[in-house]
């Protein structure tokens, strides 16, 4: 015969009866003793000082100890801007950013002012790279605007040019 039980049988085993607690408590638990740490009722009076005990002759109670405050404040780097600022085609950049090719004067755009930005800082070396980075990405983005702008006037052209081709030789 099968050892397993039914769900049935499983399920009444299992399940305490209404209104019994889930599980049993085997035994009580230990009675709490009155040994151990007893409350102490000696509070320390107004007199007693809290902490480590003052080492003798350097701190009385009542007194306060001398304290050398002594504020520093944090070194404060000054910039100066450069007596002769490199240029930073600003203007340059944000006519090729709108007129001749957005992502070549959106670059330029940025090294015209990390330039700008340079020349408040004093520093030369690197407004010097920025603006001659931006001076160049500013002249091939305008060859590159008119390189488009002169396929589409051949594309335009070369079209009329079908178009017309197209309607002569029909009747």
């Amino acid at each position: 015969m099968d050892s397993r039980k039914s769900p049935a049988e499983w399920n009444s085993s299992q399940n305490p009866e209404p209104g019994q607690p889930l599980l049993l408590l085997q035994q009580d638990p230990p009675e709490y003793s009155d040994a151990g740490f007893s409350p102490s009722h000696n509070f320390p009076s107004s007199s007693q000082q809290y902490g480590a005990p003052a080492a003798s002759g350097l701190y009385t109670p009542g007194s306060y100890p001398v304290q050398n405050v002594v504020n520093m404040q944090p070194t404060a780097e000054v910039f100066t801007p450069l007596t002769n600022p490199l240029p930073d085609y600003l203007g340059y950049s944000i006519f090729t950013l709108l007129c001749c090719c957005m992502p070549l004067g959106s670059a330029a755009l940025v090294y015209s002012l990390t330039t700008r930005d340079a020349n408040m800082f004093g520093h030369r070396q690197i407004a010097s790279r920025n603006s001659r980075m931006a001076r160049i990405i500013n002249h091939v983005s305008v060859a590159v605007g008119l390189i488009f702008c002169l396929i589409f006037v051949v594309y335009i052209i070369f079209a009329a040019i079908v178009a017309v081709r197209i309607h002569s030789i029909r009747p």
